[in-house]
């Protein structure tokens, strides 16, 4: 589908199929296979060096250096979370796809009805945007080390950089000015790339998805609002029941939706409460200019990808809720006493607002930003207290 396409190619970077259709069967290979599981298992090694990294870190006092590493750590658990999820709901998620790809505009003339060029442009514009931010944010940190090796020592000559690694990791030997060195910074590399990919991945497909139900939901209201009504029983009670189960089928979309991002988003809330919180405080105490632009890109990343979040969560809240209010503008006036009557059960159900939801503990909105910014900012405080005593 037009709305997936960016989505399905970063996860095809890290070798998952997120779902399978009719018309695009089942293809497992052995090198998405051998992909797939070179990606967790670096990956895994990775953060398990990072971790053991932050008890010696904190073990020897050095706060900065835990909370540097407790960031990447954060970062690297949202990645492993979206993609593991994805993973293991395919079947899921391949049946969502189904559904939404019957219900999908057929033909030049019901897309033009649907308005999707209209949505497919504005989904195409955040994807590209989105995904490009986050490349570059992880780019600038795989290749940040090199890049201090080439301008300060070896172009500008003002200092000695000497061999760094871009993630601050445990290493049982000494790694420098040998061999291991280059293979530890291909491996850094590789799972930075994998932990963005599974963060864009999974981000892009619930844009691409979330889109097509606000473009539903929209059409419906259109649809709702415009007809024509007289006093034909029948054939208003027909119009009525089609539109419930059109209505029906949307909310049965969007349940499935919930199942399949409900825990990673939560996760990823949570996890982007503490590393939104760490980053800001690094900015706080004191780092060189080259290091303040590459935490202030890792800021921004984080709160785009919080922002993007809640920015389509409100978008299907808004586009529910707005089905009620499109019924009341029915010449219902001109219908049949029973039409009327029914007509009052249909525009109760969308007055209870269809959330995008991270499991029951949170329904998604631009409201969820500022708590989570709230109480970010609450920790932020607690490290500052914490850091100056």
């Amino acid at each position: 589908m037009k709305f997936m396409k960016y989505a399905v190619f970063f996860y095809t970077s890290v070798g998952i199929e997120p779902y399978t259709i009719d018309s695009r069967p089942k293809k497992v290979s052995l090198w998405s296979n051998l992909l797939f599981w070179a990606n967790v298992i670096n990956l895994s090694v990775i953060v398990f060096g990072e971790i053991l990294y932050l008890g010696v870190a904190y073990s020897d006092g050095k706060l900065i250096d835990a909370i540097t590493v407790l960031s990447y750590i954060g970062f690297v658990i949202v990645g492993m979370s979206k993609m593991f999820f994805i993973w293991w709901k395919k079947t899921d998620l391949s049946n969502l796809v189904k559904e939404l790809k019957h219900i999908y505009p057929n033909g030049r003339a019901e897309e033009e009805v649907y308005r999707l060029d209209i949505y497919l442009r504005s989904c195409s514009r955040i994807s590209i945007t989105y995904a490009l931010l986050y490349s570059v944010l992880i780019w600038t940190f795989n290749l940040f080390s090199i890049m201090q090796f080439l301008v300060y020592e070896k172009w500008l000559k003002i200092r000695v950089v000497g061999q760094t690694l871009p993630y601050l990791m445990y290493f049982p030997w000494n790694w420098h000015e040998n061999w291991t060195y280059y293979v530890l910074l291909f491996c850094q590399n590789f799972a930075g790339h994998t932990s963005a990919s599974g963060q864009i991945s999974t981000d892009l497909l619930l844009c691409a998805v979330a889109t097509q139900v606000v473009m539903h939901f929209d059409y419906l209201a259109r649809v709702v609002e415009n007809q024509v009504l007289d006093g034909d029983w029948n054939e208003n009670s027909r119009f009525l029941a089609k539109t419930v189960q059109y209505h029906q089928r949307i909310l049965r979309l969007m349940d499935v939706l919930n199942d399949i991002f409900g825990i990673p988003l939560l996760l990823n809330f949570m996890v982007s409460t503490f590393v939104i919180c760490f980053v800001g405080f690094q900015m706080t105490v004191g780092v060189p200019p080259d290091i303040m632009i590459k935490l202030s890109l890792f800021l921004f990343s984080s709160l785009s990808q919080v922002y993007l979040i809640c920015h389509y969560g409100q978008l299907i809240a808004d586009a529910s809720s707005s089905l009620s209010l499109s019924a009341y503008k029915q010449n219902w006036q001109n219908a049949d006493i029973r039409y009327r009557r029914a007509l009052v059960f249909f525009i109760a159900r969308p007055q209870r607002t269809t959330y995008l939801k991270a499991t029951i503990f949170m329904n998604i909105t631009r409201a969820t930003m500022t708590d989570l910014l709230q109480v970010s900012y609450k920790f932020f405080a607690l490290l500052r207290t914490m850091y100056i005593k």
